[in-house]
């Protein structure tokens, strides 16, 4: 089983490959709209690229005001 540090390791190495940003440029509490400059299409776009990674289904209403990759590591370790 992954750990807290794990899956937040991973959600910004997969943001940073998507959004083609440095890696070492994202920090866990970083707000994702503005760290990434990207819209809320281009979130969705992210969070269902989480969802196939971890193999779990994030349901709108546990993501609504979330910004920031820490808490969504949660959201998603919680599904684990």
């Amino acid at each position: 089983m992954r750990t807290q540090q794990q899956t937040v390791d991973e959600i910004l190495d997969l943001a940073a490959a998507q959004f083609k940003v440095a890696r070492e440029t994202l920090s866990p509490d970083d707000d994702f709209f503005e760290k990434l400059g990207i819209n809320s299409l281009q979130a969705l776009s992210l969070l269902t690229r989480l969802e196939q990674h971890f193999n779990v289904e994030l349901p709108d209403y546990e993501l609504q005001g979330i910004s920031d990759f820490r808490t969504l590591a949660e959201r998603i370790q919680a599904r684990l």
